[in-house]
């Protein structure tokens, strides 16, 4: 298994729901403005590409960042995010989500790290980081319904894995994706895969951060 994240999002309802409907409120102003609460406005310019599909936005490359905002969801991903303890996202990041759900979901497959944190109102829900070299990262909050089966040995690392966790990271990353957004990151091939919502469907703005 394999796939890499870095996004976060900001959503007043279902995830799915609302980048089903994207593509009749997205425009590239829209995103850049959305962009400007990770980087300087300066700094940011348009790629000059056609739009990345959601499933290849995941992870942009270094200096790259993609974003959709839309009356309902607004959508970042930038390598920035990936923060060992999420719960540590900047402040003016989590007060942008004042009245919305905040989502941070980051994982990379070649160190089978994973972490996400769930932010209600602006108040820190659930936050966790964990990988097989340090176990777990970050720790706070309830556990979520979906995490339980993961921590009761119920999806098991693969056989002759030596993990310090009941479960592979990638795997708990994979629910936690299709909890939260509608498909699971972890697709047969080690690609995005379709759920509720076809990543590949849905269409992000490019820009490079100079």
């Amino acid at each position: 298994m394999g796939a890499k994240t870095a996004m976060l999002v900001y959503a007043d309802g279902d995830v799915a729901e609302g980048l089903s409907g994207a593509a009749e409120f997205a425009d590239e102003a829209g995103a850049a403005d959305l962009l400007g609460l990770l980087w300087p406005p300066a700094r940011i310019r348009p790629d000059g590409e056609e739009p990345w599909d959601l499933g290849d936005a995941l992870f942009p490359p270094q200096g790259r960042a993609c974003a959709l905002s839309t009356p309902e969801v607004d959508v970042l991903c930038d390598q920035a995010l990936m923060l060992d303890r999420p719960s540590q996202l900047p402040a003016h990041l989590v007060a942008a989500s004042v009245g919305r759900t905040l989502y941070l979901h980051a994982m990379h497959s070649a160190v089978d790290w994973f972490a996400f944190a769930v932010w209600r109102d602006g108040a820190l829900v659930r936050s966790l980081s964990v990988s097989p070299e340090d176990g777990v990262l970050e720790d706070a909050g309830e556990r979520l319904a979906f995490e339980e089966p993961f921590w009761a040995g119920d999806h098991p690392a693969p056989a002759g894995a030596d993990y310090p966790l009941p479960f592979h990271p990638l795997a708990l990353g994979g629910q936690a994706a299709s909890e939260f957004f509608g498909f699971d990151v972890q697709g047969a091939d080690g690609g995005p895969a379709a759920g509720r919502l076809d990543p590949w469907a849905v269409e992000l703005f490019g820009f490079q951060i100079g």
